[in-house]
């Protein structure tokens, strides 16, 4: 039976370019199916669908419209204009790559509404839901911040936590705050419309499906077990509705309403397919009901809960035959010297910086398969072991050995390799594409084609490495460069340069899902078809009787090493400050200065600095910040890493020395002073941008008291002070 795979991974929401996390998941997913795509069914090739589109919906992207006096749809639309640049640019091959706000999505969603509401599974409750009395507006889900109720982390959104992957409703956030005004929110009644997830059905249902073998990894089971509960009593149904005004798909018969945006960005999925299908003449309904085929779907650790609670139950219980053959892969973060990365403190990556500066993108697509594998982990991008791991693997290894062998074919050979190979060329084919275990000779093909299955990538370019250096371990030892001093060897560097460049085509047969520019680029080289995995069978039709008398063309340089300077070009600067725009002036109300008192003797004060004129005042830029985040600096006593919203857009890095003085969640969601155009100072722990303003005694240690200065109730991020 030929089997058809239907390969998906996580919609990029639509109100910004990809960063590098997204570029990470399409990898590792692309790389899964063209390896899908070299396997043959019996006669058949396998039948593999790749998926994607934009995530559409939601208030974040109607605001931003409204900003840039635009539709959603065209913001939308711009938005998707650019995508084809990182998907094309890192050779991540699509099929099909559509959008949530679509007619296919339309039609689907509301059909799985209906159905769901059919079985008793929909119901309304008026509810208190969050409204920002500022913009005047209800808050969706990720519009609200505030602390996690779950794990106590700062600066979580409303319904997820992207730190524990804990799921909740907005109002069980800890100190929320709307993302538009940092306002705290007030709660209004409103009817909404809820998923019963509370059911018991919902319950058995997800018990089973978690627990099929090979749905879920071992670590994502336990985890996802632990959100059920023993009886399903931490199930809590899931709110779908928001009100006008919402950029979304209106639920059928319910005025004003709108499906919540996670409720129709998975259906997106199957929009995506519909759409794709309908182009190509493919029966869609008859595919996703045919017992061959299997959804095979890609996301990271912060979203599993939607994928793994809510998706799959409203699937079941819509009737949707793709939910018995859907396999969910999980992947960690992708970090930057075990730190998560930060725009704000130079350790963020720009995928299109990547390209611009001319880096290969299959060094960076050989880097992530090199250390990615099945388990829940996050991958870490050093830049030293990138430059080492590239340089040593694919220049060092791989492409050192065409290199070294191709020219004397061309030269001497008239590009054609030889007809026959000695019995001892022959072996050392054998010994480099098999191995022995408990006495029987087994391809290695087979095993990393499992590891390939499996996505333990790393384990198979491991294993094709291992080939790579017994190829070059017999191109030392045969040394060609000398055969081809002596004309009496030339038979003997005819057979030498044959044997390398077979076990060359099979390596990049094997690298090909990775590398799929240079194995294009090699089967030009050797006057190849397309490859496909029975290429590297050695078994049956010999690896050297599919070469052997063939003419080759010219070899040209496949793959240069890379210079260590790119890395440094390669991370996010830490950003400039950017003048935020003149803020309306501030609450004329101040706080009364506190009297000088007995306990704070005048010698505790320090003397006037030089008297300036305004103009000097007027060079530095006090700003209004809000931290959302502290954290302890490893190493250092005295310094706490606080991290700034000053209303930019982005958010700030600076270290401060006042550890002594405040524990770091004292301080989280409390606004200060920041001196916002002070130059970025490089320091041992990172790069700090710019200073928060703070009180102290003159003689500091007699008087050891620290007081950062906070504004006065009212005061928003961006603010300056004049």
């Amino acid at each position: 039976m030929t089997r058809k795979l239907f390969v998906t991974t996580a919609l990029p929401y639509a109100n910004a370019a990809f960063h590098i996390g997204h570029i990470m998941e399409y990898i590792q997913a692309d790389i899964w199916v063209r390896y899908q795509r070299m396997q043959r069914d019996g006669d058949a090739a396998r039948e593999v669908h790749f998926v994607g589109a934009d995530d559409t919906h939601g208030t974040p992207i109607m605001i931003a419209a409204e900003k840039e006096g635009i539709t959603p749809q065209q913001f939308v639309a711009n938005i998707a204009a650019g995508r084809a640049q990182y998907l094309d640019g890192f050779h991540i091959a699509f099929d099909n790559w559509y959008s949530t706000d679509s007619p296919e999505n339309v039609d689907l969603s509301q059909s799985i509404y209906r159905k769901l509401r059919d079985t008793g599974l929909i119901v309304t409750k008026t509810v208190d839901r969050f409204y920002d009395p500022v913009k005047g507006m209800f808050l969706a889900d990720r519009n609200i911040k505030g602390e996690c109720p779950k794990c106590g982390a700062k600066n979580q959104y409303g319904d997820n936590c992207e730190v524990c992957g804990a799921a909740y409703q907005p109002t069980d956030l800890v100190n929320p705050f709307s993302v538009f005004t940092n306002a705290t929110p007030v709660m209004k009644p409103s009817e909404q419309y809820f998923f019963k997830l509370s059911d018991p059905r919902c319950f058995e249902f997800l018990k089973a499906w978690l627990n099929t073998p090979g749905r879920l990894q071992p670590e994502m089971v336990n985890k996802v077990s632990e959100w059920l509960g023993e009886a399903g009593e931490k199930l809590a149904d899931w709110d779908i509705s928001r009100d006008a005004p919402y950029f979304g798909i209106p639920i059928p018969d319910a005025p004003g309403k709108f499906f919540y945006v996670w409720m129709d960005a998975p259906v997106g999925y199957l929009a995506s397919l519909k759409n794709y299908c309908d182009k190509h003449g493919i029966d869609f309904d008859a595919f996703l009901n045919d017992p061959s085929t299997e959804q095979i779907h890609f996301i990271g650790k912060d979203i599993v809960s939607f994928h793994l609670l809510f998706w799959p139950a409203m699937l079941k219980f819509a009737g949707h035959p793709v939910i018995d053959k859907l396999k969910v892969n999980v992947h960690g973060f992708l970090t930057v010297n075990n730190e998560k990365m930060s725009k704000s403190r130079g350790t963020g990556i720009s995928p299109l910086r990547y390209l611009d500066l001319g880096m290969n993108p299959e060094w960076l697509r050989y880097y992530i398969a090199f250390k990615l594998n099945s388990k829940v982990e996050d991958l870490d991008f050093n830049g030293d072991d990138f430059v080492a791991r590239v340089n040593s693997d694919l220049i060092g290894k791989y492409v050192n050995i065409a290199s070294r062998c191709a020219g004397f074919i061309a030269k001497r050979f008239d590009g054609k390799l030889a007809d026959s190979l000695s019995e001892h060329s022959q072996s050392w084919i054998a010994r480099a594409l098999t191995h022995e275990h408990n006495g029987v000779v087994i391809e290695r093909q087979d095993s990393i084609a499992q590891h390939f299955e499996n996505r333990e990538f790393g384990k198979a370019l491991r294993e094709i490495m291992e080939i790579a250096d017994i190829t070059n371990q017999y191109v030392d030892e045969n040394k060609p460069w000398i055969l081809a001093k002596d004309a009496e060897k030339t038979a003997e560097l005819h057979d030498v340069c044959t044997t390398a460049l077979i076990l060359f085509r099979q390596l990049t047969i094997l690298l090909s899902p990775v590398l799929p520019g240079v194995a294009a680029n090699v089967a030009t080289f050797l006057n190849d078809e397309a490859y496909t995995w029975a290429d590297t069978q050695v078994f049956g039709d010999a690896v050297s009787q599919r070469m052997l008398g063939r003419t080759i063309g010219a070899y040209s340089h496949l793959m240069t090493r890379m210079d260590a300077k790119m890395i440094e070009a390669l991370f996010d600067a830490p950003q400039a400050a950017v003048a935020a725009p003149a803020a309306e002036a501030a609450n004329d109300a101040k706080p009364a200065a506190p009297a000088l008192t007995a306990s704070t003797p005048a010698s505790a004060i320090e003397e006037l600095a030089p008297e300036i004129k305004i103009d000097d005042f007027l060079k530095v830029d006090l700003r209004i910040a809000k931290i959302v985040n502290c954290e302890l600096v490893d190493g250092s006593d005295k310094l706490l890493r606080l991290t700034l919203d000053a209303g930019e857009g982005r958010l700030r890095n600076v270290f401060s020395g006042i550890r002594s003085a405040y524990k770091p969640e004292e301080l989280v969601g409390k606004l200060t002073v920041l001196v916002a155009n002070l130059a970025p100072r490089k320091m041992k722990f990172g790069v700090s941008e710019g200073m928060v303003m703070a009180a102290s005694a003159a003689d500091e240690k007699a008087n050891p008291g620290i007081y950062i200065l906070n504004p006065w109730p009212g005061a928003e991020p961006g603010m300056r002070i004049r």
